[in-house]
């Protein structure tokens, strides 16, 4: 009698996704924009640990290319001279927003030793792809020319991000190098980094998964159509040299279509010379970090990104 095949996935996740199936919620891309946005925003809230409580909370507003930027600010101190992370959000550049990373932003700010700031950037269909990344590389700029204003320290700046938020902070640390803002670390959670291989992970877990082709497809398709400089802006594995790029802190999921080209784009940087740090955790799925309720490796990997901020900033 043949045994049955092992899942690839953690007890926890496994559970998760056996919940979410049985609940029947419509998927995200069957849903106006709108409605997407509102859905992905309360799913969170559901599954994410509520936000920490900081010493310092403050809302705010940062000079974009399309207008002001709403911007959030966290600090466990109000101290002056606080090193920085620049948070951007996942969401395929369609969804998500500061209040769906709140949650790791705060642990990232109690144990770093540092302020995060997370960014309300343009996004599509409404504003297509590069506007995301303009307004991202804006505030990388307002940050390290006002970020004292703020108390924060202009020479110990980070930029991080998630999912698309991890394709703009790759894309904003490549641009940061080209403009002589030197940056202390690029923090990269399962990045999108090119388009178009048909790599294993994708093919293993693209159906079945949060994460599904279906859902790539309609993020992709509704982001693209802005006028797209550089094809590396929206493909940072395709730069023509990263060299001299920020130290690379990049953490991946197992389950996860985006895995392969999350270690491919770890390879070419350390190929370059640039200092990479890669972890990959395993029987989890995409967007793991915002399932702190149910899955435990969440909070290993705000601690693991914490405990590098640190070391970056020289703690």
């Amino acid at each position: 009698m043949s045994e049955t095949p092992r899942s690839p996935f953690t007890p926890a996740v496994q559970a998760l996704m056996d919940n979410v199936k049985r609940a029947g919620f419509p998927p995200i891309y069957t849903q106006p924009i709108e409605q997407a946005r509102q859905s992905y925003k309360i799913g969170v809230g559901a599954t994410a640990h509520p936000p920490l409580p900081m010493a310092r909370v403050e809302d705010f507003t940062i000079p974009g290319p399309g207008g002001d930027m709403r911007a959030r600010l966290w600090a466990a101190s109000t101290e002056p001279d606080l090193p920085v992370l620049l948070y951007l959000h996942g969401g395929g550049f369609i969804i998500g927003g500061i209040e769906t990373c709140e949650s790791m932003c705060t642990v990232l700010a109690q144990h770093s030793g540092g302020a995060v700031v997370a960014l309300d950037y343009r996004l599509a269909p409404e504003n297509r792809f590069p506007a995301g990344l303009d307004d991202s590389f804006a505030a990388l700029q307002w940050l390290a020319e006002h970020g004292h204003g703020k108390g924060l320290d202009r020479r110990r700046i980070a930029v991080g991000g998630d999912s698309a938020g991890g394709t703009l902070a790759a894309s904003t640390a490549l641009l940061a190098r080209d403009a002589g803002i030197p940056l202390v670390l690029q923090a990269l959670f399962y990045p999108s980094v090119q388009l178009g291989m048909k790599t294993d992970s994708l093919l293993t877990y693209s159906a079945n998964t949060l994460l599904s082709w279906d859902l790539m497809h309609w993020f992709e398709t509704n982001a693209r159509g802005g006028e797209l400089r550089e094809r590396w802006h929206r493909e940072p594995l395709h730069a023509p040299d990263h060299r001299g790029l920020a130290p690379a802190w990049i953490g991946l999921a197992e389950c996860d279509p985006l895995t392969d080209e999350g270690k491919l784009y770890a390879q070419k940087l350390q190929q370059a010379g640039v200092p990479t740090e890669l972890t990959v955790w395993p029987g989890v799925i995409h967007d793991f970090i915002n399932l702190g309720r149910f899955i435990p490796e969440a909070e290993l990997a705000h601690r693991q990104l914490a405990e590098a901020l640190r070391r970056a900033y020289g703690g």
